[in-house]
């Protein structure tokens, strides 16, 4: 699968380079977002790199060696450079083991495919704010939680559990049979944002910031919310839909009228 050249790729903060340094990593327990090898590579090291990387969860990024000449600090990466994880991943079960040991009814953000590592920190920023009890990203064509993200979201990843999943759609699935309703935005949806009913459990699907969600996860939505637009320009940014969803849910939880 082609991946992005994600800002995340050029965070030198979280860069680990070089054979001996992502092995020790690894080996310390160190949480990886994804692992880039020079493609075509057949070295057993830089292979057993990669199957470990996976087994601890981390994305593998097979790129072509200027790739990684680029995004190099050091300029001694050897084929291989991780990027570190601002703080471990999640199983989507401790998101709604949160949800129960509150006693409330889960309230979770679903990101299809944000690539934008500001978005991305802006909305668990505003969903920790919110009260809701954790994000959910996808393994492949997103942002991870990298050193840019933790500092969009102003320390909020310390606090915000994040699950990061292989397939979206899958999830949704998933969540529904947990009775978990499906919330997505479209511009075109059928519902208006105040006349749903966020109070029981719920998960919000916000899409990419290009091209909205995919389409296999609009169509495991229950609802299409749309958002009112009253001026010339026909979308939000994808941190600013979550806000607007996040807080109508919040309002509603609290009986405000």
């Amino acid at each position: 699968m082609r991946e992005h050249p994600y800002e995340d790729a050029r965070d030198d903060e979280g860069l680990i380079e070089g054979r001996n340094a992502v092995r020790e990593a690894l080996r310390a327990g160190t949480a990886v977002d994804k692992l880039y090898i020079a493609k075509g590579e057949t070295d057993r090291v830089l292979s057993a790199l990669a199957a470990e990387a996976r087994k601890a969860g981390a994305v593998v990024v097979e790129c072509e060696r200027r790739k990684l000449d680029a995004m190099s600090v050091t300029h001694s990466h050897q084929g291989v450079i991780a990027v570190a994880a601002a703080r471990a991943y999640v199983p989507v079960e401790e998101l709604l083991e949160a949800a129960r040991r509150r006693g409330e009814p889960p309230l979770l953000v679903v990101c299809d495919e944000i690539s934008d590592p500001h978005n991305l920190g802006a909305v668990i920023r505003t969903a920790e704010c919110a009260g809701a009890h954790g994000v959910i990203i996808p393994k492949r064509r997103s942002a991870g939680l990298t050193a840019t993200v933790a500092k969009t979201s102003a320390g909020a990843v310390s606090y915000l559990p994040v699950a990061r999943v292989a397939n979206i759609p899958a999830l949704l699935q998933q969540l529904k049979k947990e009775g978990v309703w499906i919330f997505g935005t479209a511009a075109e949806g059928s519902v208006s944002l105040y006349d749903a009913d966020l109070k029981g459990p719920a998960a919000i699907v916000i899409g990419s910031e290009g091209d909205g969600m995919t389409r296999l996860a609009r169509e495991r939505c229950d609802f299409l919310l749309r958002i009112p637009m009253r001026g010339r320009i026909s979308s939000l940014n994808a941190s600013a839909a979550a806000a607007i969803l996040l807080y109508e849910a919040v309002r509603q939880r609290l009986g405000m009228q």
